[in-house]
C-alpha cells in the first residue's frame, strides 16, 4: 500500500490546501467518524487545512477491523500521519478523540521529537484522573443500548433502525474498549498550549475534570464551558469554531 493510499484511508474528505499555514487534525468521539467534521472548513480560516481522521471500522473503512486498544491505534496513527506533519499542526478531539489526540501528541514527541502547536480537548476528563466508571463495552446488548440511549450520543432515528444499530454496535464496543481500558502513564507535560471545552450540563465530565488538563502542559491552558450536555457542540458548533479560529489565528 502506498503512502498516498494510507493517507487517503486515515484522512477522509481531505481537501489539500498548499497555501495553508497549518493543519488541524480532528479526532471523532466513540462510534462516530470523520463525517462529523464535514462542515468545519466553512467555519474556520481558509489558511487552516482540516484533516478529519477516519478510524477503521466505519465510513469509508467499514470493512476494516476497528482497534480495541489505544496504544496500537496511536502507534499506527503516528506512522500514517507523518507525511502531513511537514508544516505546523494542531489536534482537536471530542471525548474519545481528545484522549487519542493527547496520546498521539506524546507518541510523536517520543518517536519524532515533534508536537502539535495546539491541543484542543473537548468533553473528556484529564487523562491522569482515575477512570472509575463501570465498563459498558462488555455489557449485554440490551443493557448497552440502554446506556447509550441515556448518554444521548446517538440520534433517535439511528436507534429506531435495527439494521443500522447492528452495524454500529461492534464499532461502539470497540471504541468504548479503547477508552475504558486506557491506563495513564506519567510523562513530562507537553510543550504546547492546551485549550479545553466542556458542556455545562455534562454529567459525565465536570469542570474540575477539564481543569485538570492544565497539568498536561508546560505552557498555557484555557477552559471554555458551553451550554449543553456531553455533546454540547451539536448545538454550539458556530461558537466553538469561532473560538478555535481565534486560538489558531495567533499560531505560526
Amino acid at each position: 500500500m502506498t503512502t498516498a493510499t494510507v493517507l487517503d484511508s486515515w484522512i477522509a474528505c481531505r481537501k489539500p490546501n498548499p497555501g495553508a499555514r497549518l493543519r488541524l487534525f480532528c479526532f471523532p468521539y466513540a462510534g462516530s467518524g470523520a463525517a462529523i467534521f464535514r462542515t468545519w472548513p466553512d467555519g474556520l480560516p481558509a489558511d487552516v487545512e482540516i484533516c478529519p481522521v477516519q478510524f477503521p471500522g466505519r465510513g469509508t473503512r467499514l470493512v476494516e477491523i476497528p482497534f480495541t486498544q489505544l496504544t496500537p491505534l496511536v502507534q499506527t496513527l503516528a506512522q500514517a500521519l507523518l507525511p502531513l506533519l511537514d508544516k505546523p499542526f494542531a489536534f482537536f478531539g471530542h471525548s474519545l478523540g481528545a484522549l487519542v489526540g493527547f496520546e498521539l501528541a506524546r507518541q510523536l514527541r517520543r518517536q519524532s521529537g515533534v508536537q502539535p502547536v495546539r491541543l484542543f480537548v473537548s468533553a473528556d476528563r484529564a487523562p491522569q484522573i482515575s477512570r472509575r466508571d463501570r465498563w459498558i463495552h462488555v455489557l449485554p446488548e440490551s443493557d448497552l443500548l440502554a446506556e447509550l440511549r441515556r448518554l444521548n450520543g446517538i440520534p433517535v432515528k439511528v436507534f429506531d433502525d435495527p439494521e443500522l444499530m447492528q452495524i454500529m454496535l461492534p464499532i461502539l464496543r470497540a471504541d468504548l474498549s479503547v477508552y475504558e481500558t486506557y491506563v495513564y502513564s506519567p510523562e513530562p507535560p507537553l510543550a504546547c498550549p492546551i485549550a479545553a471545552f466542556g458542556g455545562m450540563q455534562d454529567h459525565r465530565v465536570s469542570r474540575g475534570d477539564l481543569e485538570a488538563w492544565s497539568e498536561q502542559t508546560s505552557v498555557s491552558f484555557s477552559l471554555q464551558m458551553y451550554p449543553g450536555d456531553h455533546f454540547f457542540w451539536q448545538t454550539t458548533q458556530p461558537r466553538l469554531l469561532e473560538r478555535l479560529s481565534r486560538e489558531l489565528s495567533g499560531v505560526v
